[in-house]
């Protein structure tokens, strides 16, 4: 069995982590950690985990020497020093915050505020997408796991980037996510009153997600994209929808960005490219690992629209660091994650 530490194991990404690892046939929870509740045990804040786990929260020290591997479920800035620990004491290191997704650190510095303190370790790190960037993960101890924004846009467009099928000048994300997004720490934004039966953008071309989505659209293309970025907030708790725009090239067909998409992801179990005339609905992949993507033709326009839903706490955060924990010990990625959505 694969021996997990979950460092931030009190947080939301950290509690699905709990959950899923809880689930896995080839792993095992060694340790948990958390500063906000220390000495507590997770049954404690969650209750949903009465009597099935009731591990106490320990240091996050005490976590490396017990595990394998460490999930950190923290906010940017705290993941690179237990990253050089994990380094230093053989265990393999998923990172859920952005301390190792962009390669630039002038970019990092730009929309972070931060740097990075050892160059050589951000240099071993691998951006893990796993649907596009696979052969990179293979082997790897340090996995910079993405987000949500930059796990459901990047998916929606990857086919018809890498093809060369749209233009690159000119897209757009237009993303709606839930409010688990903004992590559990309360504040007036996801307080019940000024959220619910309520709709709006937030962060308009300013979201610290922007550069990440461009670093891997710009992988796919070969060329620098950049994209114009919105997100909203849902009076939902989970969930994920990316709506994308881009012009299409002259003389491309719908039929051929259609087939281009069929063909890039038949094999993947994680995507599912619906049939025509469906729309992607954040109802559909609910606390499951799938990634919906809808294709839409505006021939009046000339604009492929490509919608994605995702779960922004499993595909978007846990679910998808657990696909990457099977990749990098040799297992079928699906282990663990053949969860099938509620109906309702």
């Amino acid at each position: 069995m694969i021996k997990v530490g979950i460092i931030g194991a009190t947080g939301y990404a950290g509690c699905e982590l709990v959950r899923l690892i809880s689930l896995h046939p080839e792993a095992e929870i060694a340790a948990i950690s958390s500063v906000s509740f220390e000495g507590k045990k997770i049954s404690d804040v969650y209750p949903s985990y009465i009597f099935l786990n009731d591990m106490v929260c320990e240091t996050s020290a005490q976590v490396v020497k017990k595990s394998d591997i460490v999930f950190a479920a923290l906010p940017h800035g705290l993941s690179q020093e237990l990253a050089e620990d994990c380094r230093d004491n053989g265990v393999k290191f998923i990172d859920l915050g952005a301390d190792f997704r962009l390669e630039s650190e002038d970019e990092y510095k730009e929309w972070y505020g931060g740097t990075f303190l050892d160059k050589g370790l951000h240099k071993k790190a691998v951006y893990g997408l796993p649907e596009l960037f696979r052969e990179n993960i293979k082997g790897k101890s340090i996995i910079a796991n993405p987000g949500c924004y930059t796990t459901c846009s990047p998916l929606a467009l990857a086919p018809a980037v890498l093809y060369g099928l749209v233009e690159l000048k000119g897209i757009i994300c237009n993303c709606a996510s839930g409010v688990t997004g903004a992590g559990r720490k309360p504040n007036q934004g996801n307080h019940y009153p000024e959220l619910n039966e309520g709709f709006h953008a937030y962060k308009a071309a300013s979201h610290r997600h922007t550069p990440e989505i461009e670093q891997t659209l710009s992988k796919l293309s070969g060329e620098n994209v950049t994209i114009t970025f919105v997100p909203h907030l849902l009076p939902v708790n989970r969930g994920i929808l990316a709506t994308c725009y881009a012009d299409i090239k002259q003389g491309v067909s719908f039929d051929e960005i259609r087939k281009a998409y069929e063909d890039f992801y038949k094999d993947e179990y994680f995507v599912r490219l619906l049939p025509d005339g469906m729309y992607a609905d954040i109802h559909n992949i609910k606390y499951s690992n799938f990634c919906d993507i809808s294709l839409h033709h505006d021939s009046r326009a000339g604009k492929l629209i490509a919608c994605a839903a995702i779960d922004n706490m499993v595909k978007g955060a846990a679910g998808q660091a657990v696909q990457n924990m099977n990749i990098i010990f040799g297992l079928d990625e699906k282990t663990g994650l053949e969860i099938i959505p509620p109906a309702f």
